[in-house]
């Protein structure tokens, strides 16, 4: 058997935020003469979506420059590999023996370990084509969408729909912005009432408009003025934007095996972040079927759990690093200039523009993003 044949490979399905991080821990810590790693994704670069809002809104920064960051330094010393594709299947030789990932178009990659990184996928906006050529005309159009209209209206008040109307009204501080969303408190009762009046009251104060209790469909594109479902007529709106409706991006993943992916797209895991009755595959992000909000800040820790985990597999010792959940926390830009965040430590601490500025609003972590990726 020849030195390449005899390596055993190490393939992480998805370029996202969790995905790479995985991805470049193990390629410090893996032995190259031992290992190869493999990521696969459909894209040929990691998309910093945090960035999403900004930079579909307004070509200020020219976000798509750093915000699509590639992979050619996300390997140390390069060691790893990245292959464009898109994951069709799951081929499991038997429970904990490995396998092969197979790709649409019929390619196959042999794994004994497997890490699935996929993510979530967006509606609206932060829907972002496959292709790499398609990609800088999606968010070229999304600009002028927003330049052209007179009153934008976004359905869903949670993050991202406070951050589009931030970055909206930043841009054009005269543009009429309203808010739809269906509960009578922004975001979701993950976080307290506090905090959820806060943020709007911060809103409000930008000039965005709300209608909370209330429901909105997207309607035919081009259409102007609309009516939600308890009547209220925006007779002016001719932008409806949806920002809400994110999905786990699993499909294939149910080809592993029967109860892996739970009814809401979800892959079922234990305390190692590894999937229950397959040994060896892993996973981590979004994907996750546990309880909290799905925030790229929590990807770190997943990725550094299921690191150390697939290093301990790969040397036949028990799993011992576990996921303990991670707190909750949010930091909302409302533009450039501020925005708030809440802290669910001590007696729950919300942090008001200063912070949101300082933090997160300024470049919205894209320096930090892509330092962490080997830029």
């Amino acid at each position: 058997m020849s030195e390449k044949q005899s390596k055993k490979n190490v393939v992480i399905v998805g370029g996202g935020w969790a995905g790479t991080l995985v991805a470049r821990e193990l390629s410090a810590k893996l032995d190259p003469s031992k290992y190869n790693i493999i990521l696969v994704n459909d894209r040929p670069y990691f998309v910093h979506l945090i960035a999403g809002a900004r930079m579909t809104v307004t070509p200020e920064d020219q976000l798509e420059d750093k915000a699509l960051v590639p992979f050619d330094k996300l390997f140390h010393n390069g060691n790893g590999a990245f292959r464009l594709g898109k994951v069709a299947s799951i081929a499991e030789a038997a429970a904990g023996k490995g396998g092969e990932v197979v790709l649409e178009g019929g390619g196959r990659i042999p794994y004994a370990v497997l890490v699935l990184a996929t993510g979530s996928t967006w509606p609206g906006p932060l829907h972002l084509p496959e292709k790499d050529a398609d990609v800088r005309s999606h968010v070229n159009a999304w600009r002028s969408k927003y330049e052209k209209a007179n009153h934008v209206v976004i359905i869903g008040g949670g993050a991202v729909g406070l951050e589009t109307a931030g970055e909206v009204k930043h841009t054009w501080p005269e543009k009429k912005v309203t808010v739809v969303h269906s509960e009578n408190l922004l975001l979701n009762d993950t976080y307290p009432d506090k905090f959820r009046k806060d943020i709007e009251r911060r809103a409000r104060l930008r000039g965005i408009d709300f209608i909370l209790g209330d429901k909105l469909d997207v309607p035919p594109e081009g259409t102007v003025g609309v009516t939600t479902h308890n009547g209220k007529q925006i007779s002016d709106a001719d932008l409806v934007v949806q920002a809400f409706g994110s999905r786990p991006n699993t499909g294939f993943i149910s080809t592993l095996g029967q109860g892996v992916v739970t009814e809401h797209g979800t892959v079922r895991v234990n305390q190692f972040l590894e999937v229950p009755g397959h040994p060896g595959v892993f996973a981590a992000g979004d994907i996750i079927d546990w309880k909290e909000q799905k925030q790229a800040a929590k990807a770190n820790t997943h990725a550094s759990i299921v690191a150390a985990n697939v290093i301990s597999f790969l040397q036949g010792k028990p799993l011992k690093k576990a996921y303990k959940g991670s707190i909750e926390m949010i930091l909302i830009p409302l533009g450039k200039n501020g925005g708030a965040g809440y802290l669910d430590f001590l007696w729950g601490i919300i942090l008001g523009d200063w912070a949101a500025r300082l933090i997160k609003a300024k470049d919205l972590m894209v320096s930090q993003s892509r330092a962490a990726r080997g830029y």
